[in-house]
């Protein structure tokens, strides 16, 4: 579940970019998604 959320905050990080849509909140959403991420991988 929490890979499937992650797979897709960076797929919105990543059309973010590319349309210059999404602000500051998927950014933070993003770093938080990697932080639990790594936490669980540890």
């Amino acid at each position: 579940m929490l890979e499937t959320i992650i797979a897709v905050l960076i797929i919105l990080w990543l059309l973010g970019f590319s349309f210059k849509v999404g602000g500051n909140l998927i950014h933070a959403l993003l770093v938080i998604a990697l932080v639990v991420f790594i936490v669980r991988l540890l």
